[in-house]
């Protein structure tokens, strides 16, 4: 793996985890009144429309990164639906 590779699965794992603690936070309490849903589905499609990007030009790091990150979104956006 070259250094733009290294450099592309370091970014990825870095905006990844940022996800991390609010899935976490939501999960045990509950609680997701301060989120903005609508931001959410914005940002979920945003991270969706990444992925098929990543697929076209063949890219592991988009690829990766941005299958994690929309789970992790798509978590939150669910868990914001769930418990209004």
């Amino acid at each position: 793996m070259g250094y733009i590779e290294t450099i592309g699965f370091t970014a990825a794992a870095l905006t990844t985890i940022a996800f991390l603690p609010q899935v976490i936070k939501a999960w045990k309490s509950k609680h997701t009144k301060d989120i903005s849903l609508i931001m959410f589905i914005v940002l979920t499609i945003g991270i969706f429309l990444w992925v098929v990007y990543g697929f076209l030009i063949l890219s592991m790091p988009v690829i990766a990164a941005n299958v994690v990150t929309f789970v992790l979104a798509l978590t939150i956006l669910i868990l914001k639906l769930k418990y209004k």
